[in-house]
């Protein structure tokens, strides 16, 4: 199609820019010249940069991206990575996403991340169901056996939530395979809890253990950000942490704080009811495993 025109039929930034160049004027011309003149250089720097090269201000940056017909500079900065052949900012945008720059300073990352995290555990706090936790905690107190599965980053908060209730003396166990959780779900009994961490509940073998373990008789649990999923509809006990699967690192990692804030929550309602199990005088600190001496 030519240079001017990318694969899917779209003009190019750079040619966009061309065309637009009769119709500028001031500050918005020289964001544009600039553009033009240093592809390469804007595809891999901030805004800030762009703006200070260009003598005018970031809003100028960002009217002109907009006039090109961008959503904002993360877009036109995108599309003039993939024009140079680099790719850095389409594949850091479908990574990483957009509310963090490559060229971004540590304390703007920083505040970013703090700041998502900080909206996730609000919406938790709005979303999580406590007669459930109740319900749930209840359970895992009593029950004889407790599976816990969680695969890739889910994994992070269910082995948590194990290694706490482990350190307690609850009979619980981790899983995090096709394998291991085919057979996990099978061993399950009634009185038994089944518990899986699925931010997308989605996934096929968090459904099937989740399948197998209900048809075991056993209570069946979710901690998932989208409870109309496959795995929020079937499992028994759904618990909303109040933040869905994100398209990008930054959404996911956003989640983590409501996933592991609803995990902490059932570890401590199972602590409260079997407080004889605490090792907080352990002459080896609360991090130990609960030790029964020979009686």
């Amino acid at each position: 199609m030519g240079n001017d025109v990318d694969r899917a039929g779209t003009p190019s930034p750079l040619q966009l820019a061309k065309r637009a160049l009769p119709d500028l004027n001031g500050a918005m011309l020289r964001v544009a010249e600039q553009i033009l003149a240093n592809p390469d250089d804007v595809a891999r720097g901030s805004i800030t940069k762009l703006a200070e090269a260009a003598q005018t201000s970031a809003a100028t940056v960002t009217r002109l991206s907009t006039h090109l017909g961008f959503a904002g500079y993360p877009a036109l900065r995108a599309a003039l990575a993939m024009e140079v052949g680099r790719g850095l900012e389409a594949g850091w945008a479908s990574d990483i996403g957009l509310a963090i720059g490559p060229a971004d300073p540590p304390e703007q990352v920083l505040n970013v991340l703090a700041s998502t995290q900080a909206n996730a555990l609000r919406n938790a706090l709005a979303s999580i169901d406590l007669n459930a936790a109740t319900r749930v905690a209840d359970a895992i107190a009593g029950a004889r056996r407790t599976h816990i599965y969680g695969e890739w980053g889910d994994a992070i908060p269910a082995r948590e939530l194990y290694i706490r209730l482990l350190r307690i003396g609850i009979p619980v166990w981790f899983f995090d395979g096709p394998q291991s959780a085919q057979i996990a779900g099978g061993l399950l009994g009634p009185g038994d809890v089944a518990l899986v961490v699925t931010r997308s509940g989605t996934d096929s073998t968090t459904l099937d253990f989740v399948r197998r373990s209900s048809a075991q008789g056993a209570l069946s649990v979710a901690i998932t950000g989208v409870v109309s999923s496959p795995v929020g509809e079937l499992a028994d006990v759904t618990f909303d942490t109040g933040t869905p699967v994100g398209g990008t690192w930054t959404e996911f990692f956003a989640g983590r704080a409501s996933d592991t804030l609803t995990a902490g929550l059932l570890f401590v309602l199972v602590a409260q009811r079997v407080p004889d199990h605490l090792t907080a005088n352990h002459p080896n600190g609360p991090g130990q495993p609960v030790v029964h001496p020979d009686t």
